[in-house]
């Protein structure tokens, strides 16, 4: 038996807005570990911090779909009003989680032989690298439990207590990082260590709201949980996820390998532009939550209803979103651009090339959201194959397009990259409807 439920602009808000919220408090948790360790005035440090960073974001995005996925597959049995299902997606995550933060931990030093010299980095550099990655691998079974226990609940469509789930971890963390760093002079093993902490306790957290939330409702059993024919759409996701996030990285990768191969200064100038798209994409990535949690619902309960009114509101909110943090940046984006740097060259090359950075919000509004609705819909493949098809295009653009225009023509290509997936999503996106719901009845057809 399916949930019968409407979609309106207040619902979709009431979702989208708590999720934006806990978004934005993510980069301000990396400003913070950043500010706090350049207060020790040591420049591998600093560099150690950010390669650390990097490598724990690639195991992040390999483990990802305990996120995405969980949403979907919870919000799919919401709108089935599975009970006993929603009780298991969220056992199966929470097991995978855990299977996966112990491989993390036997694995770290092979992932540091082979992550760290493809970064590079001076030995100092390395060596804070290696300090920081150790302490944080122990982390990673809670990091993957959190994954799963914030997409269950966004799945069941409390974006409520998401907002306080991420509030929570990195305002903690960010209090640690402070107290461990500048208070007991610990320095690197300070900021992984208050990462630690902060993920035990929300850990300890997410296990007290899930046990407020069952509410005595029946756990469901071992062989419940391990059935295959449950597991196999969650490693199905997993694996397209996780190549829809190794190929993105590599695109990302490939835009600062060819800043670099231009100089440090249109290195730097890219880099803090590169800021203005990350803001842009918090706000973005609120309403893409929002889409996963309803579109789920509607694929769980086969509204059709449902499901175009979730696709409208998403694009709609979304560009409205987007041409706003447009108008915003282009105004503010001087000023943005004084405060992130003092090196007047890279100050003038970053105003030179502005105008691509602020059009990439609105370039890339159909990505973020179509994003949002595949993941709701557990249509992974094809989120596989937009962004492999992006990325080839992406890379056309460039060699034909950076020998005449230099890096113009690289920003034009990223926009190429952005615009490729939405549009390739879109036109998929309307394959399964059809595919899903059947093809639509016309009005005179559902008149009679």
């Amino acid at each position: 038996m399916s949930t019968s439920f409407k979609v309106t602009n207040r619902s979709f808000l009431a979702l989208a807005v708590p999720m934006t919220l806990a978004y934005i408090s993510t980069p301000l948790l990396g400003l913070v570990d950043t500010a706090v360790i350049g207060q020790l005035h040591d420049a591998a440090l600093l560099g150690g911090l950010a390669v650390g960073t990097i490598l724990f974001d690639v195991i992040g995005a390999f483990f990802y779909f305990l996120r995405a996925g969980t949403t979907g597959l919870a919000a799919q049995a919401l709108g089935a009003s599975n009970g006993n299902e929603m009780r298991a997606v969220l056992a199966r995550a929470l097991l995978l989680g855990l299977i996966g933060g112990v491989i993390v931990i036997f694995l770290q030093w092979p992932i540091l032989s082979f992550g760290l010299p493809i970064i590079g980095g001076t030995e100092a550099v390395q060596e804070a690298a290696a300090t920081y990655f150790a302490i944080r691998a122990f982390s990673a079974p809670f990091v993957l439990a959190n994954y799963s226990i914030l997409g269950w609940y966004l799945g069941l469509s409390k974006a409520g207590i998401g907002l306080l789930i991420q509030t929570f971890l990195n305002v903690t963390n960010m209090l640690l990082s402070v107290v461990f760093v500048l208070g007991f002079n610990w320095g690197i093993p300070g900021v992984a260590v208050a990462t630690f902490i902060a993920e035990m306790l929300t850990f300890c957290l997410g296990l007290y709201l899930i046990k407020r939330e069952l509410n005595g409702a029946p756990l469901p059993t071992f062989s419940q949980i391990i059935i295959w024919e449950k597991l196999k759409p969650m490693l199905a996701l997993n694996r397209d996820i996780m190549i829809r996030s190794m190929v993105m990285l590599f695109a990302f990768g490939f835009f600062t390998s060819r800043s670099a191969a231009q100089g440090e200064v249109v290195l730097a100038a890219n880099a803090v532009l590169e800021k203005f798209i990350l803001v842009a994409a918090f706000f973005l990535d609120g309403t893409a939550s929002a889409a996963e949690q309803v579109v789920g619902q509607a694929i769980g309960a086969k509204q059709r209803t449902a499901f175009r009114k979730a696709l409208r509101l998403s694009i709609g909110w979304g560009f409205g979103l987007s041409f706003g943090a447009a108008m915003v940046l282009w105004l503010t984006g001087g000023m943005v651009i004084d405060l992130l740097t003092t090196h007047a060259e890279v100050r003038e090359t970053a105003r030179t090339f502005m105008f691509w950075a602020v059009l990439t919000p609105i370039i890339g509004t159909l990505a973020f959201q179509m994003d949002g609705i595949f993941i709701g819909a557990t249509w992974s493949q094809d989120m596989r194959n937009s962004v492999v098809v992006s990325t080839i295009l992406f890379l056309a653009s460039y060699y034909l397009l950076f020998p005449i225009y230099g890096n113009d023509g690289l920003w034009f290509s990223l926009l190429v990259f952005f615009g490729a997936r939405g549009l390739t999503l879109s036109y998929l996106c309307v394959v399964r409807e059809r595919q899903y719901f059947g093809a639509p009845q016309p009005a005179s057809s559902r008149a009679g």
